[in-house]
């Protein structure tokens, strides 16, 4: 079973520079966790006991007499008994629907309004008129890849959440391009042309508040993309998959 989860977070790794599946751990209480005694309770007690203790963010029942796990940001396919693990996507064959992502979008909905911009790295092309948050790392190479990507962008507005998690040299990067003069500029030019940007002194940063938010909100892997409507995406999306999620906001 444990072989199986590690190989259900290597297909996750796969889209981002994801965090140990052990930081789980160091996540605050589980405001989401099942009622006690439920079905799905019972799947998450069970779960926990045969993944070596890896307890689920949320435990949904789905169709089939399937249980959708979530873990990290992603959904994992267990019987009552959890006597397997099914790691990928789960389509309607009649509609092509998305299952998995239709659940996603409802477990990971993220308040925007809520979110502390003011603590966000933020970039302007053109009018801005439309507004996303990413949460990245310096040091993660699809984070790179990303936003390599959004240069295409016209007409938005990019709020960046310094979130220095995957080495120890990320909060060391992320507090120089905080500190620096100008922050947007400084970002874009590592991140594009992998200029690294000048030592400074220390100042008051957010950057431990940002770590604290993004495990709030269960954001294990970097990057991540948090839309105007609340949804999530991780990974390196391509532009035109973006401009869609971007369109479908109801303004």
């Amino acid at each position: 079973m444990n072989r199986l989860i590690r190989f259900a977070g290597a297909m996750a790794v796969s889209l981002a520079c994801s965090m140990a599946w052990a930081q789980a751990a160091s996540k605050p209480e589980n405001k989401n966790a099942p009622a006690a005694g439920s079905p799905e309770a019972q799947v998450a007690a069970r779960f926990a006991e045969k993944a070596g203790g890896q307890k689920p963010d949320q435990v949904f029942k789905g169709r089939g007499g399937l249980y959708e796990v979530l873990i990290g940001g992603q959904i994992y396919y267990v019987d009552s008994d959890v006597t397997f693990v099914l790691a990928g996507r789960m389509f309607d064959p009649r509609t092509r629907e998305d299952l998995t992502q239709k659940r996603l979008d409802v477990a990971l909905k993220v308040d925007f309004k809520s979110l502390p911009l003011d603590r966000a790295v933020k970039t302007v092309r053109g009018d801005g008129s439309r507004v996303m948050v990413t949460f990245e790392d310096p040091n993660c190479g699809y984070c790179k890849r990303l936003w390599q990507n959004m240069t295409e962008l016209k007409n938005v507005t990019i709020y960046t959440f310094l979130y220095p998690i995957l080495s120890p040299d990320s909060m060391e990067k992320s507090k120089a391009i905080w500190c620096s003069k100008d922050r947007a500029a400084s970002w874009d030019e590592y991140m594009v042309q992998n200029r690294a940007p000048a030592a400074s002194a220390d100042c008051n940063n957010p950057l431990e508040q940002n770590v604290a938010l993004g495990r709030d909100l269960g954001i294990n892997g970097t990057p991540t993309i948090v839309f105007a409507d609340g949804t999530r995406a991780a990974g390196a999306m391509p532009v035109p998959a973006i401009e869609q999620r971007l369109a479908a906001v109801k303004k």
